[in-house]
């Protein structure tokens, strides 16, 4: 497709031609963490963003309808399925037995839920069930004295000792991925994930504020992404006081630092995960739109879509910008969050929102 002509195309369509012809998803199915454009390659396949592309094309899929996208989601799952470890019962980061084996909570949710999208989509067996046994391997897995482990080393299942970083100890960002249990109990219907579900939401509730504590400047911008999990994990709780009252404190606390890092260093991600929690804040009837700060939001999201003559590139956002700057990546997380939170900003505008926190990728 000739440059001129693709950017006749919507924002939405631009993201989705990336997904499906920048070469992000492997000949495999599965989808790789993200871009190098200064490399002029792929990083390796991970079974989290292949999750997080199932969903994305799903989304693609139920906005555009076009089965390209539908085929992409199930090659993608698919890719899934084959990683699964049916010994241990557990979904390993990579597939590559070559390398040390390392399975993910978070990783584990992500998955789960794209797959129960996928299921509500195709209605095949195999997708809802792989889900299930993702959610018993969180709960059954993971649990720790307090909160739940972050990395397990495989085969033995034994918990990595929990490091000073966000992502390598028990936090309040683990409540997005705890929504796997809340849509299995709804869905299958399987009651004995509410518990656990319930479990980290306390956690979460007594501990989100350390996500942000102590760090300044760029490690501060990176602390927004996983209190951007925190706000997400709230959405389908937001009837409860204390959890709608954690959503706007949080939105304060997420749009006051983003404004103080941003012109040194923005993640595009935090961008959309802020405007995404606004959209579901006013649905819900818990925080009235800021509108102004919100178009700002939308605004400095779509700069970070990229305009290129590469399609390795064109039209898939960027990781983030430096001194205004878009960073050296195509990412497939930051393209589904962003286009995702785009779609949400124009059907908001056009009164036809739909908040269902299940599809919220």
């Amino acid at each position: 497709m000739p440059l001129s002509d693709f950017r006749l195309l919507t924002r939405l369509e631009q993201a989705g031609r990336w997904f499906l012809d920048s070469g992000i998803q492997d000949p495999s199915g599965g989808v790789a963490r993200y871009y190098q454009v200064d490399e002029g390659r792929n990083l390796p396949v991970s079974t989290e963003i292949t999750g997080y592309a199932v969903a994305s094309y799903l989304e693609l899929y139920q906005r555009t309808k076009q089965g390209e996208y539908l085929d992409a989601a199930e090659r993608a799952g698919r890719y899934l399925l084959g990683a699964w470890n049916r010994p241990l019962r557990t979904m390993p980061f990579e597939a590559d037995e070559d390398r040390p084996q390392f399975a993910y909570f978070f990783d584990l949710g992500i998955i789960a839920r794209a797959l129960l999208r996928l299921w509500r989509v195709t209605g095949e067996t195999w997708q809802k069930e792989l889900a299930h046994e993702c959610g018993r391997s969180m709960m059954e897995d993971f649990a720790a004295e307090k909160g739940y482990h972050c990395i397990l080393r495989l085969p033995e299942k034994k918990p990595l000792p929990a490091e000073p970083w966000w992502s390598r100890e028990p936090g309040a960002f683990q409540l997005k991925a705890a929504l796997a249990w809340r849509e299995l109990a709804e869905l299958l219907p399987a009651p004995a994930f509410l518990k656990p579900f319930e479990r980290q939401l306390e956690f979460s509730l007594l501990h989100w504020r350390q996500l942000v504590q102590g760090a300044e400047g760029e490690p501060l911008m990176d602390r927004l992404h996983p209190l951007g999990y925190f706000l997400e994990g709230l959405i389908p709780v937001l009837d409860r006081p204390a959890c709608a009252q954690a959503l706007r404190e949080g939105i304060g606390v997420y749009e006051k630092l983003l404004r103080a890092t941003a012109p040194a260093f923005a993640r595009a991600d935090a961008y959309a995960q802020l405007l995404r929690a606004r959209l579901f804040a006013e649905a819900a009837g818990v925080l009235p739109l800021d509108r102004a700060a919100a178009r700002e939001e939308h605004d400095a999201l779509t700069l970070m879509q990229q305009d290129a003559d590469d399609p390795r590139r064109r039209g898939g956002f960027a990781f983030g910008t430096r001194q205004g700057q878009l960073l050296p990546f195509a990412n497939p997380v930051s393209t589904a969050f962003g286009l995702q939170a785009s779609a949400y900003w124009y059907e908001r505008k056009a009164g036809a929102f739909r908040a269902d926190w299940r599809e919220l990728i």
